[in-house]
């Protein structure tokens, strides 16, 4: 009987040995992968925006002298996409591009836009002629709005106004 205990004995001990050893004897198993690629792409065409800031001249009593401000316009085109920012006429009855007017009621306030600080170059809305000219560089680009009040007959007192559209061409 002893000898069937230190059998026993043996036994479990091999088996203990046998489970602790085994699963250090089996190998990881290893993760199968596959691959793909695929395309990418993006087609840029040829765009530009265009925002801008209101141009206030403030209040006036008697136009006796010049009242001069500026405003802006940026303009954003793609990289290497030309453009010419134009200015129209406005909305006021009789106005041009050379004359521009504010109105109020039947009563106008005549002014002027232009593309220069010195306010010698006219900006209006013929591409070569009276419009700026640029080169779209992908970021917005700010251009100044130079604007004149003349002297003027002054008007009844109230609020004159006018809208000016602005159109890029590219």
């Amino acid at each position: 009987m002893l000898t069937l205990v230190k059998l026993f004995r043996r036994t479990s001990v091999v088996f203990l040995i046998a489970a602790i050893l085994l699963p250090l004897s089996q190998a990881p198993s290893q993760a199968a992968t596959t691959t793909t690629t695929f395309n990418v792409s993006l087609t840029i065409t040829a765009s530009c925006t265009v925002s801008a800031t209101a141009l206030a001249f403030g209040s006036s009593g008697v136009i006796a002298a010049n009242i001069d401000n500026t405003s802006t316009v940026t303009v954003t085109c793609t990289n290497t996409t030309p453009y010419n920012v134009g200015m129209n006429a406005g909305t006021g009855t009789g106005a041009t591009v050379s004359n521009r007017l504010m109105t109020n009621g039947g009563a106008t306030v005549g002014y002027a836009l232009y593309s220069d600080s010195g306010r010698t170059t006219n900006w209006g809305n013929t591409v070569g002629t009276d419009t700026k000219s640029g080169t779209g560089n992908g970021s917005g680009q700010v251009l100044t709005v130079y604007g004149r009040v003349p002297p003027q007959s002054t008007p009844a007192p109230g609020a004159y106004s006018d809208t000016i559209t602005v159109t890029v061409t590219y």
